[in-house]
Parts: structure tokens; sequence; C-alpha cells
């Protein structure tokens, strides 16, 4: 690519959508039951907060308590059902009409998220931008709730995106984030804006 391209990177969860789509994603797998098994998981929640358990745990046992064992055609089919349904009501507008912009401007777009990229990839894909997130173990045809290798959170988003993308063909970088986690991602960038869309949605 030449200098004179440009790379937008953007986290996804609290940064384009309102919500996080991870507890969105499992309300609509769970139904009615969600907050039944959200009270079971509080200890965990409660341990991660107070940092007595890694985040990368935490989010193992929560992965694993809604998903292990589902086949992994049923949950890429809930997958996109929850991206053609509810994700399009949890995007802030003025996240979108950023993208759109820059996406005028042939700029490569690229979503950085914690979240597993089951159900971001199905919308990314509709708006023109990648995906770099947290990948799913499966074993057997089925998911196990584990993460391979790294939450991508934090230091990892930074990783992944060195590994995956040339960052010295850009000439300009422009990144988009609002929590502690996407600090090192915005270190990268020429151009940063911290919850940017706030207020606007």
């Amino acid at each position: 690519m030449g200098p004179d391209n440009k790379l937008v990177l953007y986290d996804f969860d609290g940064t384009i959508t309102t919500k996080d789509t991870l507890f969105e994603f499992c309300r609509f797998i769970a139904g009615d039951l969600f907050i039944v098994k959200i009270f079971v998981l509080l200890p965990v929640l409660l341990a991660q907060r107070l940092t007595l358990m890694s985040a990368q745990n935490a989010k193992e046992i929560f992965l694993a308590f809604f998903l292990k064992g589902l086949h992994q055609s049923e949950f890429d089919y809930q997958c996109q059902l929850f991206a053609d349904k509810i994700l399009p009501g949890l995007i802030r507008p003025q996240a979108l009409k950023s993208i759109q912009d820059y996406k005028n401007t042939q700029a490569r777009i690229v979503i950085v998220s914690a979240s597993p990229q089951n159900w971001i990839l199905p919308w990314a894909g509709k708006v023109g931008a990648e995906v770099i997130a947290t990948q799913l173990v499966i074993e057997n045809g089925k998911i196990t709730g584990k993460i391979q290798g790294w939450n991508c959170n934090g230091e990892e988003k930074v990783n992944r995106i060195r590994k995956l993308i040339d960052l010295a063909s850009y000439q300009e970088i422009i990144a988009y984030g609002d929590t502690k986690g996407d600090l090192p991602m915005l270190s990268l960038a020429t151009q940063k804006f911290f919850k940017p869309f706030r207020g606007k949605s």
C-alpha cells in the first residue's frame, strides 16, 4: 500500500455500539432465562470486577455458561440472526456515519474488538470493515467457551494489529475507543478519539 493510505481502527462495544454486545448476544440466546443465569454468574462477575479473577478466566466462564455445547452451525445461525435483527438497533448513528464517511475516502477500516468475531463479522461485512476480534475454540463441531489464545483487549489489540497490518504503510492512522482496554490501540494512532460518539446516538 502507498504512503498516503489511511487506516481507521474502531473499538466495537461501547464505541460503535451503545451496549456490550457479548451481554446482548447472550441475552438474545438465553431469552427469559438470561436474568437467572446472570444472577448465578454474579460471583464470577464480581470477582473479575475486584480483580480477584483475570478478565480472560471470567470471560471463558461466562462464555461456557451460555454457549458451551452449542453446535457451530446453530451458533453461526444465531450470530447471523443477531447481526441482522439486534445489532442495527445498538449501533450509534454517528459511529455509522463516521465509518461511511471514511469508506467514501477509500480508507481501510478495521474493527478491533474483545467480543467474539462471530456476530461482528456479518455486520462489518455490510459496512465494508475488516474485523480483528476474540476467537472461540471449537471442538467436535461445538462451542467450548474457551478462547483461542488471548482475549483481544488491551495490549493484545496492539499485538493482533501489528501481526496483521503493516502500520508503516499508512501515513495516517486514526483510532476510536471508549475504555482503558483501548488505550494501547489509541497509542498507535496519529489521531485518536476517546468516547467520541457519546450523547450523539
